[in-house]
């Protein structure tokens, strides 16, 4: 246990594990290490944007504690009879590169970090969905800056959004979205036909600073779904 947290770190899994568990029927780690107040949820969304090498990066905790609350979890699902499901993490990137959890990438290290504990209680088609809802592919982000003067780093121009890649911002164009159309949030109902329709799309977010946070700011589809879908609505 740590000197700031008398309570031994298997009670503290536990407890953060039964609170998971109760909000959407299966645990997993950067959950669990959020729970555990090791991991903040801002922190966890660029990593899932591809914007931090790995999770373990960004835990405050070392790898020696991390290992630690990982055994402790994993005897924690298997006494209340969880099943272990290993699930994919890709990057909202359009290159879908995979995630990395660990910064060795160890492959049985990264193998523990993939597997969600998922719960008993549940149907069999239901622990299909929880399993199949855990595993799709995330939405394409792309960011609204809050400032000019950012430059590509892959061509050095710039432009309204920006994509986070391993080396940097780059431009929509240089990802390959350079013909998408922004729609900004406000009509519900026209965001969700536009989405449905256009076969490439991505989230558009800023950054809050007072609220220190991503938030949504609309859709980015394809120029002839609004085109449509203005003609239908006009």
């Amino acid at each position: 246990m740590s000197r700031g947290n008398k309570e031994p770190l298997s009670d503290r899994v536990a407890r953060a594990a039964e609170a998971v568990l109760a909000e959407q029927h299966y645990v997993s780690v950067a959950d669990l290490f959020c729970g555990l107040g090791w991991l903040d949820a801002s922190l966890l969304e660029q990593w899932r944007r591809g914007q931090v090498g790995s999770l373990e990066e960004v835990t405050r905790s070392g790898l020696p504690r991390i290992k630690e609350a990982m055994t402790h979890v994993r005897a924690w699902a298997l006494a209340k009879g969880l099943s272990p499901s290993e699930t994919a993490y890709v990057a909202q990137t359009p290159r879908r590169q995979p995630l990395r959890f660990s910064r060795s990438n160890d492959p049985q290290l990264e193998e523990l970090f993939r597997t969600h504990w998922v719960s008993p209680a549940l149907s069999e088609k239901k622990r299909e969905r929880v399993a199949a809802k855990a595993s799709r592919v995330p939405e394409l982000v792309a960011i609204l800056p809050t400032r000019d003067g950012w430059s590509c780093h892959r061509c050095g121009g710039t432009g309204d959004f920006l994509m986070m890649e391993d080396g940097g911002p780059a431009c929509l164009s240089c990802v390959g979205l350079g013909d998408l159309v922004f729609l900004p949030a406000g009509n519900a109902l026209l965001s969700r036909r536009a989405k449905a329709k256009s076969k490439r799309h991505a989230v558009v977010v800023r950054f809050s600073r007072t609220r220190g946070r991503y938030e949504r700011q609309g859709l980015l589809v394809e120029p002839q779904v609004l085109a449509e879908l203005g003609k239908d609505t006009a």
